[in-house]
């Protein structure tokens, strides 16, 4: 029974760190899109963090399918950003 319990208090430590770090990472992001990042880059960022969100999934890890979602998505932004530079 006390092992049942360290396990869990171990879980629920681990899950409140991976979200701690995932708010960090978030938060620079937020910070960094005041520039427009080179379009060949967002497109690898956004290739990867897609193939990274479908790694995470099957694995069934929540932590990293919200990051990579999350990535993804940012990727998405900064490729729209980044052709509407280069068409206006």
């Amino acid at each position: 029974m006390v092992t049942l319990w360290v396990d869990v208090a171990l879980n629920e430590t681990v899950f409140v760190i991976g979200v701690t770090g995932m708010a960090f990472i978030v938060a620079g992001w937020a910070l960094a899109l005041t520039s427009v990042p080179p379009l060949r880059l967002s497109l690898l960022y956004g290739i990867g963090s897609f193939l990274l969100t479908i790694y995470s999934i099957v694995q069934g890890d929540l932590i990293f399918t919200a990051l990579n979602s999350l990535a993804t998505l940012l990727a998405v932004i900064n490729i729209v950003r980044a052709l509407k530079r280069k068409l206006f």
